[in-house]
This record gives structure tokens, C-alpha cells and sequence, in this order.
């Protein structure tokens, strides 16, 4: 799939400053979802990873988690690296870790710019393991359905809702994803 990176190294700081100021809560909040239910030692990606403030959070909180994460700008991959942090300049829809290799996917904030939501399902797929589980955090606004309707081809059950009645965000949760 090819998608436009939107952001060079100047426009990737720019956001990070952005990201840092005016998103910190909303990331230390998905942080502790993802602390919260991932297991010891599991695989988490973070599809979409942006400057990795995600999982700069995540990193603090759970040392024991090993950490990925893919961008399509090899300027933002570069914001996001750390060290026992792999972050990878990847598409969602060909993602280069091997089948069955993760246990838990996440994403923040950029599900609502995947141009093909069906490949990108297929492929988030591919790389969780069984019994796996899929975080989608978006604005609540974001046009999710074509996402929502293919992530529930594989799981045992998607929900989508609101971080609370007046929030700008939303989570799509996939669990148990089955064969």
C-alpha cells in the first residue's frame, strides 16, 4: 500500500513539540490501558508510533514489556527510538514482524489516515498472536467503520467507544482474535 509521508524531519519535530504539550495526557492514559492488560514480558507494537511518546510512557511504566513500533516517516521513527525500543519505518499493511510475533497492537491517532482499513486489519492479523489484542485509539469523529467491520472478521468481539461521554477520542477494542 502506498500512503504520502507527511512528515519530513522539520514537520516531525514540530509535531513531537505538539505531541509533547498537548497530548501527554491522552498518551499516559492509553499507557496505562496497555500496562494494564499486557501481560509480563509481552510484545507490544505501536502501529503509527508517531515520535513514540506512546511508548516513551510505556517504557517508563513497564520495563518488562518489549517495545516496537512502526511510522511511515523515517524522520518520526527516528524521534521514537530509544534504546530497547524497535521502531521500524513500516506501512500497517506490511509490517515487518513475523506471523504470530505480538501480543498486543496498539494505535493512537493515526488509524483514521490507513487508506485501505481491510489490508490493514488482514495485516495486523498476520503479526498478533492467538488469543491476542488490538487497542485502535481515535478521534471519536474519525470514519472507523470499514476498520471496526474487519477487525470483527477475526476476533471474538470489537467494541467501540467513547473514553468518556464528552471526550474528542474513541477506542476500537479487538480480544480475542481467533484462527
Amino acid at each position: 500500500m502506498s500512503t504520502e509521508i507527511k512528515f519530513d524531519r522539520r514537520a516531525s519535530a514540530a509535531y513531537d513539540r505538539r505531541a509533547t504539550r498537548l497530548l501527554r495526557g491522552f498518551y499516559r492514559r492509553v499507557a496505562g490501558e496497555v500496562a494494564a492488560v499486557a501481560g509480563p514480558g509481552a510484545a507490544v507494537l505501536d502501529v503509527g508510533t508517531g515520535p513514540g511518546r506512546l511508548l516513551h510512557e510505556l517504557a517508563a511504566r513497564r520495563p518488562d514489556l518489549r517495545l516496537a513500533g512502526a511510522d511511515l516517516s523515517p524522520d518520526m521513527a527516528a524521534l521514537a527510538r530509544r534504546p530497547g525500543i524497535r521502531v521500524e519505518v513500516a506501512d500497517v499493511a506490511c509490517l515487518p514482524w513475523p506471523d504470530d510475533s505480538l501480543d498486543l497492537i496498539v494505535s493512537t491517532l493515526s488509524a483514521h489516515e490507513w487508506p485501505d482499513p481491510e489490508a490493514a486489519a488482514a495485516e495486523l492479523f498476520r503479526v498478533l498472536r492467538p488469543g491476542g489484542r488490538i487497542l485502535i485509539h481515535d478521534f471519536r469523529f474519525a470514519r472507523l467503520r470499514r476498520l471496526a467491520d474487519a477487525l470483527s472478521q477475526k476476533t471474538a468481539g470489537v467494541r467501540r467507544e467513547p473514553h468518556h461521554p464528552l471526550s474528542i477520542y474513541t477506542r476500537i477494542q479487538g480480544v480475542g482474535v481467533v484462527d
